[in-house]
């Protein structure tokens, strides 16, 4: 069913309830199938787009030549490019997600109380969830296997630039369902990308349980603020690296190459380098060359220009930029308190990184740093769903209701008490 923003309001109203119903009453099946039941879609999807990878490639290439004309930056069509190897990942994320246990067979203890009732709790689906992303193609696959395996209906809505790559990825979610008997509307991928369409459904608060928004900052606070249903925020990474006065440099160096210039165009790319004030003369030369070799641009504070005088001077707003980008931002501070508090004025609570010698330093970053992911000795890269076990991930959650960091299955999944008896009643 087409959704177009032209027709009559009452009509694409209409439309929208049509197909939030669908999939609600398909989540409410998949809700009851057992694990086999939803691997067996998973590994048929994997297969799928394996056999169809030039077709996804082919309706890749149209995004990229619109993104190109639109003028999309490096990042964005870095997000956005579907080639063998990303559909290696995908496959490899389907793969890996159907291995993994399922999130609604876990057991609780069952406490009896002193009248006798048996208390206990069962792990449950969320319903039905939205999710509102820009760019990543990917997202398309993995968030509704992660939805599939944890029970839950998803209805994605991509962005405009990935329209071509999204509906080829849906038509091979439909195979994948209905080869294992379950309905298509199970995984129901937008056809529509139009502002009005998206308001809508952040008003169906009686058939979506969640909305999940995953791209810049701008969509993410339209959402929230025009949403009806809960949402699970992710606005942006601005993600810093602490060298500590103890710090190994050669490791401090690799870890900021890493966190910076792998990918620069993702959430959990460095965004800022902080200094120990008692090592900067020493090691800010050894970074700037090192940055310099990686074509990476500096926006240093007074005390690290003092120190290096080609870099570009920093203003606020570098410092709570996410470049996303060849660009980061430089701090030198006195203390690792100076350290924690700027990290809290200027981070995003998503991913934080101190590379220290120091136990006594390491043990206070990961207490009194608030982000979802604290990091030491360790990339910032690694914040990530698959690379922190969880197969895939549906978003990195910045705000702690109801999860804080990489989303996977149990993050999809609530909890409902389970009371049993012998005819108790309430004195």
């Amino acid at each position: 069913m087409n959704l177009t923003a032209n027709q009559p309001i009452d009509n694409l109203h209409a439309n929208l309830v049509s197909q939030c119903l669908a999939t609600k009453q398909a989540s409410k099946v998949l809700a009851l199938s057992d694990r086999q039941s939803k691997d067996k879609v998973l590994l048929s999807m994997a297969r799928i787009i394996k056999q169809n990878s030039d077709r996804l490639i082919l309706a890749n290439g149209k995004d990229l030549q619109n993104a190109k004309k639109a003028g999309l930056s490096p990042a964005m069509i870095d997000r956005l490019t579907i080639n063998d190897a990303t559909i290696r990942q995908m496959q490899d994320a389907l793969e890996y997600v159907a291995g993994l246990s399922d999130p609604l067979e876990g057991t609780f203890p069952v406490n009896v109380r002193p009248n006798g009732i048996r208390v206990s709790k069962k792990r449950i689906p969320l319903g039905v969830i939205l999710m509102i992303y820009e760019s990543r193609p990917n997202v398309t696959v993995e968030a509704a296997a992660l939805a599939i395996k944890s029970g839950n209906g998803i209805i994605l809505r991509g962005g405009k630039e990935a329209f071509e790559s999204n509906q080829a990825i849906a038509i091979c979610w439909h195979e994948a369902l209905e080869e294992n008997q379950f309905d298509g509307a199970t995984v129901r991928v937008l056809d529509s990308v139009d502002r009005q369409v998206t308001d809508a459904l952040l008003k169906m608060d009686e058939m979506i349980d969640v909305v999940i928004p995953r791209g810049g900052e701008g969509l993410i606070r339209h959402v929230v603020a025009n949403s009806y249903i809960p949402v699970i925020k992710h606005y942006k990474g601005v993600c810093h690296l602490f060298i500590d006065e103890s710090a190994d440099h050669e490791k401090a160096i690799n870890l900021l190459l890493n966190g910076k210039t792998q990918r620069p165009g993702v959430c959990n790319a460095l965004e800022g380098v902080l200094v120990h004030q008692a090592i900067a003369k020493d090691i800010l030369p050894k970074i700037n060359q090192a940055l310099k070799n990686k074509q990476v641009t500096i926006y240093g504070c007074e005390k690290s220009q003092a120190v290096l005088n080609d870099i570009e001077a920093a203003t606020e707003d570098e410092f709570k930029q996410e470049f996303l980008d060849l660009k980061i931002s430089m701090k030198v501070v006195e203390s690792i308190d100076e350290a924690i508090d700027f990290i809290d004025q200027f981070g995003s609570y998503h991913t934080e990184v101190i590379v220290t010698e120091n136990q006594v330093n390491a043990d206070r970053f990961i207490n009194e740093v608030d982000a979802s992911v604290v990091m030491v000795n360790a990339s910032s890269r690694f914040s990530d769903g698959g690379e922190l076990g969880l197969g895939a991930e549906i978003g990195i959650s910045t705000s702690k209701l109801h999860a804080y960091g990489p989303m996977g299955l149990e993050s999809l999944t609530s909890e409902k008490f389970v009371v049993t008896g012998e005819g108790q009643i309430r004195d």
